[in-house]
């Protein structure tokens, strides 16, 4: 339905094909007038030459019958005055519905639609007062992601795209593209590379170099971020020009690693901004299991504010009498000095000091394993594939190369006692059927779980998954974290860290007044005041100043409603 839209709006923009539908309109009314005749006629004469009565709706059946020739026969003329008038609606059916509409409506609205649809060209250039946009490099998965947050924050971007029919088919979806070379400085020129505030460079790794090398003799000083696959083309790309190269499948392994629940409890840093800390930790173990939010007092305790608590993959909002389990992991904000606070109390209880279990040995599973090790926490891992084992090395403590559907296989590796078990294979099918079989080998376990598409998190929850990340996430909050200045927060399942300014509807107001969580789902995890401080613990009666800004957690679906709601 959006591609068909696109096209007629682009073909009803042209003047000429608008006179032309506007002619076809006026003799579809002529032909509507003149089957209208015919119905009249059709009861005069079955009233005087046939003696019969009909009803207007057998009126207009009869006619639309003899003028496309269908001709049923249930309703007939006996006089010839009737038949004769038969023969003048048939022959006129044919030459006015069989012949002049059909061509009408070719000529007068479908050629001239196709001929304004291939004249339809991606444009070459950005319009000259376009500046501090995002130009994209490529059409990916993480750039539809991108995309869709930079349209929440109101940031203009554009994509590149060297295939014409592609970019124009791009255009006509609502896709602003931009079509050339990307090894071609004109390209560059034309998308206002020297005025953008970002370029996202996204393809493959020596694309990318040749793409950077590129940018920089029109743009020497645009912040240049690009996307690698493997970890040694990142000096090559920093010697190429650009100012960041991230290679996420070792930060997705890094991330995956830091939820894993082993040795020592202690809270997870995942996001930091400015002089605000998101961190998470888990329960288990510990004797806030079984307590109420407010029993916790994890003020009291160390001065932190608790903004959700992920209990099997879904986030509850703090509520005072919502329970903590063993499963679940509270996400709490504050200072430095307050989650060191939260660790000192936390070090005293151990988790399990077995071997975390790694399945699958990838770039990403290495990762996990490499950061674990760092952290003097013991891994196994188990690898289907033969060829990766002199990549694994001495990673893990112990590799068990074959089918984690194995259940030999994994008891050797030591799932049943396993803390925590990280899936980090790359197809999400996969991930879900072991987070499933895993669960059912070790109830008590912590699974993180890799995922690709967002759509397949929740089945990987359902599953048994406690924690999902996916690449394209992390992707996502890293450009986005580095587009606004700061270090990126991953939290995972969709959410990610917005920064709203508060509507001028909620100003003067206190948190607790404005329902904000109640009404719209997201939660507000800090509140930075005009002066530049932040509010690290905001409560019910915090008061929004003009020109605060609300820093929140949240899916773009509640940013969405918190817009609509409040307004701004």
């Amino acid at each position: 339905m959006k591609f068909l839209s696109g096209h007629l709006g682009y073909a009803l923009g042209d003047e000429h094909l608008r006179r032309n539908v506007s002619g076809l309109l006026k003799y579809i009314a002529f032909l509507l007038a003149v089957i209208t005749v015919y119905s009249v006629l059709f009861h005069v004469i079955m009233e005087q030459a046939e003696g019969q009565q009909h009803s207007w709706v057998t009126g207009f059946y009869w006619t639309l019958t003899v003028m496309t020739t269908l001709g049923f026969g249930d309703i007939t003329f006996a006089s010839d005055l009737g038949r004769a008038f038969s023969v003048l609606v048939l022959i006129s059916g044919v030459v006015l519905l069989l012949i002049v509409l059909p061509f009408a409506f070719i000529r007068y609205f479908y050629a001239p639609w196709l001929e304004a649809r291939l004249r339809v060209r991606a444009p070459r250039a950005v319009a000259e007062d376009v500046r501090d946009h995002v130009i994209i490099c490529a059409w990916d998965d993480v750039a539809r992601a991108l995309s869709v947050r930079l349209d929440t924050e109101g940031v203009p971007w554009t994509v590149l795209e060297e295939d014409g029919p592609t970019a124009t088919e791009m255009v006509l979806d609502g896709i602003p593209a931009v079509r050339g070379p990307v090894d071609d400085v004109e390209t560059y020129v034309g998308v206002g590379a020297a005025r953008a505030r970002l370029v996202v460079v996204n393809r493959d790794d020596l694309t990318n170099a040749n793409i950077a090398l590129t940018i920089r003799e029109v743009a020497p000083d645009v912040p240049l971020t690009a996307l690698v696959e493997d970890a040694h083309s990142v000096d090559v790309l920093e010697l190429g020009g650009c100012n960041q190269v991230l290679a996420l499948k070792r930060r997705l392994g890094e991330q995956l690693a830091n939820r894993v629940n082993a040795g020592h409890t202690q809270a997870h840093v995942i996001g930091r901004y400015r002089d605000l800390l998101i961190a998470e930790f888990s329960t288990h173990e510990t004797p806030l299991a079984g307590k109420t939010l407010a029993e916790a007092g994890f003020r009291g305790i160390a001065g932190v504010n608790v903004v959700g608590v992920w209990d099997r993959g879904a986030m509850h909002p703090p509520r005072p009498d919502l329970i903590l389990t063993a499963k679940s992991l509270p996400v709490i904000t504050g200072s430095q000095d307050a989650i060191d606070r939260l660790n000192e109390f936390l070090y005293i209880y151990d988790t399990n000091w077995n071997p975390v279990v790694i399945i699958g040995g990838g770039k990403v599973g290495r990762a996990a394993a490499r950061n674990l090790r760092e952290r003097q926490i013991p891994v196994h891992m188990v690898e289907k594939n033969p060829e990766l084992a002199a990549r694994i090395g001495d990673l893990p403590e112990r590799l068990v190369m074959g089918d984690a559907a194995n259940r030999e296989i994994m008891r050797e590796v030591g799932v049943d006692t396993a803390p925590s078990i990280l899936l980090t294979t790359n197809q999400d099918a996969t991930n879900i059927y072991l987070a499933s079989y895993c669960r059912r080998l070790n109830p008590e376990a912590h699974i993180v779980s890799r995922i690709t598409h967002g759509r397949n998190v929740k089945s990987v929850h359902r599953a048994g998954a406690d924690l999902t990340l996916s690449y394209t996430e992390l992707a996502t909050e890293t450009l986005l974290g580095m587009l606004h200045g700061r270090p990126p927060v991953v939290l995972g399942a969709g959410l990610g860290f917005h920064k709203l300014p508060c509507p001028r509807g909620l100003e003067g107001r206190s948190l607790g007044e404005a329902g904000i969580g109640r009404r719209v789902g997201l939660t507000v995890v800090g509140v930075e005041r005009p002066d530049g401080d932040i509010d690290t613990e905001p409560g019910r009666e915090t008061v929004l100043e003009k020109g605060a800004v609300l820093l929140a957690m949240a899916s773009r679906e509640q940013v969405n409603a918190f817009h609509e709601a409040y307004g701004g």
